[in-house]
């Protein structure tokens, strides 16, 4: 079974974030993938929508046996055990959550379904935060 390699962006503006991040990091790894690098944290404001709650980000290269839509899977349901109730996907806009997890690349493929965009295109060209985590990530 071959390794894919995967670039991660994770953050969380509920609770205590920081540590929801390391959870979230240590839940990847416990399922199975290879954690090889992971950014600074990064205090950012919300994007797209309006909160009191300030983010912390974290960008993170992982390797996986996992294909894209399994990976994807995978990360979702991490969440949803983190206790993230509200997926931008499904309700059509964003909200404070726990755990948010993106995957931004995933080998050199380029893939687009309902459920997901690789590369993603939004934080790797629109969102300022996202740039200046995966700078070295990409």
């Amino acid at each position: 079974m071959s390794q894919h390699k995967a670039v991660l962006l994770l953050g969380s503006n509920l609770g205590d974030q920081k540590k929801n991040l390391e959870l979230a990091l240590q839940k990847i790894r416990e399922g199975g993938n290879e954690i090889s690098r992971t950014s600074e944290f990064l205090i950012t404001e919300p994007v797209e929508f309006v909160s009191s709650n300030i983010f912390c980000n974290i960008a993170s290269i992982i390797f996986t046996h996992l294909s894209p839509i399994q990976l994807l899977d995978f990360v979702k349901s991490i969440e949803v055990e983190m206790g993230r109730i509200n997926d931008s996907k499904t309700s059509g806009g964003y909200s404070d959550r726990i755990i948010d997890i993106d995957i931004i690349k995933y080998n050199d493929l380029k893939f687009r379904s309902e459920r997901l965009e690789i590369p993603h295109q939004k934080h790797l060209f629109e969102r300022d935060f996202s740039k200046i985590l995966l700078k070295d990530f990409i």
